[in-house]
């Protein structure tokens, strides 16, 4: 079956970098757009960046446009989120998710990880 497993989480201070990497596994994800979102304590789950898996295209939300670079590596079957300037708004867990194309939903998730931006 589809697997997402996200790692690279940590705590990092202000202004600092982390680099998150999604490993997939289960299928082909030709024809799939990887994305990124993040949940940060009561609040609800956002959108942060997504990729299409064949053509590299990317998307951000604007609050980290400039800031973080969605990047994939095809023969790794992995997805990368480069987070540059960190601020303490950028604390969440953070979730690699992917969807058809063709569908608004993404109906595969990994399990998550966590940053931390001390200011």
């Amino acid at each position: 079956q589809v697997q997402l497993v996200e790692s690279g989480g940590g705590l990092v201070q202000a202004g600092g970098s982390l680099r998150l990497s999604c490993a997939a596994s289960g299928r082909s994800f030709v024809g799939y757009t990887m994305g990124w979102f993040r949940q940060a304590p009561g609040k609800e789950r956002e959108f942060v960046a997504r990729i299409n898996w064949s053509t590299g295209t990317t998307l951000y939300q604007d609050s980290v446009k400039g800031r973080f670079t969605v990047s994939r590596e095809i023969a790794k079957d992995t997805v990368y989120l480069q987070m540059n300037s960190l601020k303490p708004e950028d604390t969440a867990v953070y979730y690699c998710a992917a969807r058809l194309l063709s569908t608004r939903e993404y109906n595969y998730w990994g399990q998550g990880t966590q940053v931390t931006v001390s200011s």
